[in-house]
């Protein structure tokens, strides 16, 4: 089964999205998705620069291609090369599982579980806004709640106000919804590193499930004076574009959840290689998955396989995002993110709806300090 061409999607939905089919000369063809959100252009012109190494190759020889791609630019590869390479990769595994009529996560060695713990978003204006959307998705069955530092429609960027009013919002859910609760921050590399330390001492008497990504992922170091200074949890990588810039946060055992963006960190390939490491430092994986339904489901065939998974982030539950451009087989409940034993991905793309979702380029958010200094979303 040779691979015949790669066709780029580029759409816009609730955010902007990147998808990827790759065509096989049995008609068998496969779905995947990048998640360099603001960069799909650059993304785009790499998987065309892919394609002409890939096409007459044979599609199941998915560790060769993976090498290929990242090895064959000679100099070190970077996010958009590897986001490239992970929606390239995504649709291959997707391939390969319908031509052998099993689900992904028979191929990457059966199920360690039978469905996956996922987490929200949250956040409002005031901690007393954030406590009534908690409560809302607590109704719906959500049991872990995630939110980040505000800003305002200023765009601009109050770390010691938006510190204390995350320590006011821990305050308040832990107190309101009781400990059962599970209560994720994701900082976004937002907070400098004396706020990243009084944010987390500030807020252990509240067991947070994770802080995630307090500092900037360029700084290691950052970490490992953080992790000397507090006994939260912390969680990092969605960033990362592979398993060598993921190995110092792990073997030095500088994060307790590994947050492994498959789109991003070269697909299911090399996020399997980044689990099996995470696993021998007893590190679980708490993917991240803020983008579409492709990604769900890559994700959820990983955390189906692999043995250390604490929790999935999930933004859109199944049917509540492009639900007449794509099907899914997964089902959420409870909490809980599961799928049936469809070959593949279990996922379709109708290409004759894209033209209800066109693409038009934005930038993420532009944040700044209050002098005017420009700080990270």
């Amino acid at each position: 089964m040779k691979i015949t061409g790669i066709k780029t999607y580029l759409l816009k939905e609730w955010r902007t999205m990147l998808f990827v089919v790759v065509e096989t000369d049995a008609g068998i063809t496969g779905l995947g998705e990048s998640g360099l959100t603001s960069r799909e252009y650059a993304v785009e012109g790499m998987i065309k620069d892919l394609e002409s190494l890939l096409v007459g190759q044979d599609a199941a020889r998915i560790e060769h291609h993976w090498q290929t791609m990242w090895r064959s630019g000679f100099h070190p590869s970077g996010q958009v090369l590897s986001s490239a390479i992970a929606a390239i990769d995504i649709a291959l595994w997707d391939i390969k599982g319908k031509a052998l009529g099993v689900p992904v996560y028979d191929l990457l060695g059966g199920k360690t579980r039978n469905k996956v713990l996922t987490y929200c978003h949250i956040g409002g204006a005031t901690p007393q806004d954030t406590l009534a959307m908690a409560r809302e998705k607590v109704a719906e069955g959500w049991k872990v709640l995630r939110w980040e530092p505000a800003y305002g429609p200023d765009h601009v960027m109050r770390g010691a106000w938006a510190v204390d009013k995350a320590i006011e919002e821990f305050r308040l859910l832990r107190t309101e919804l009781g400990p059962e609760i599970e209560l994720a921050f994701d900082a976004h590399t937002k907070l400098t590193p004396t706020e990243a330390a009084y944010f987390c001492r500030s807020i252990e008497q509240y067991r947070p499930m994770f802080v995630e990504c307090p500092l900037r992922c360029e700084y290691t170091d950052g970490y490992r004076t953080l992790r000397q200074q507090t006994s939260v949890p912390l969680a990092a990588g969605e960033q990362f574009a592979s398993k060598w810039q993921f190995n110092d946060l792990i073997k030095d055992k500088l994060i307790d959840y590994c947050r492994v963006d498959l789109c991003i960190g070269g697909g299911i390939t090399e996020a399997k290689k980044i689990a099996a490491l995470s696993e021998t430092h007893m590190i679980d994986m708490a993917v991240h998955n803020p983008i579409g339904p492709v990604s769900s489901a890559a994700c959820l065939h990983l955390n189906m396989s692999i043995p250390n998974v604490l929790v999935q982030e999930l933004p859109k539950r199944p049917g509540e995002c492009l639900n007449d451009l794509i099907t899914t087989n997964q089902t959420w409940e409870d909490g809980y993110l599961s799928c049936s034993d469809s070959p593949g991905l279990g996922i379709e793309l109708n290409t004759g709806v894209l033209e209800k979702y066109p693409f038009k380029h934005e930038h993420l958010p532009m944040l700044h300090r209050e002098d005017g200094s420009f700080t990270n979303w």
